[in-house]
């Protein structure tokens, strides 16, 4: 149901259907479906460092299209995911900041791609990491004021 949609999709190659991964991505859909905003930015961020890794393996084994691959599903859900779920107007100086911020990442990104420079995937994990460390400081209990939050304001 959210798959096609989800940041973390992607086509699961013929030869490459282990139950293994099929299992994976039916507990991704699952966890997706069932998650409170809250927590679908944990998995937003969590598939982002997945998603780096992997591009950091296959630039390593030098598969460019296992890279590409990987650096696209990780700029894909800095744009399509992360940033496009700020709100200017609610989140003022904090929104817009993370929008450079998230800006600036894709941007290093499609450099690391286009190089093969590990230093560049070093450098968006470290600006993300603070995000991932805050998201994951709330408490369940904060996490509710930050869903009434956005019923409000929706």
């Amino acid at each position: 149901m959210y798959a096609p949609a989800s940041p973390f999709s992607r086509p699961i190659p013929a030869g490459d259907r282990s139950m293994s991964g099929l299992y994976r991505q039916v507990g991704v859909e699952t966890s997706i479906s069932s998650a409170s905003p809250h927590q679908l930015v944990k998995l937003l961020l969590d598939g982002f460092f997945d998603a780096v890794a992997e591009s950091r393996g296959h630039m390593r084994k030098k598969d460019v299209e296992g890279k590409t691959k990987a650096i696209t599903r990780a700029i894909r859900i800095v744009d399509e995911g992360l940033k496009a779920s700020l709100d200017a107007k609610a989140g003022g100086e904090l929104a817009n900041n993370l929008h450079s911020l998230y800006t600036y990442v894709c941007l290093r990104l499609t450099q690391a791609n286009l190089s093969n420079d590990e230093s560049a995937l070093d450098e968006c994990v470290s600006l993300m990491e603070p995000i991932r460390e805050a998201w994951g400081a709330i408490t369940p209990a904060n996490a509710e004021v930050v869903r009434m939050a956005m019923e409000v304001r929706a």
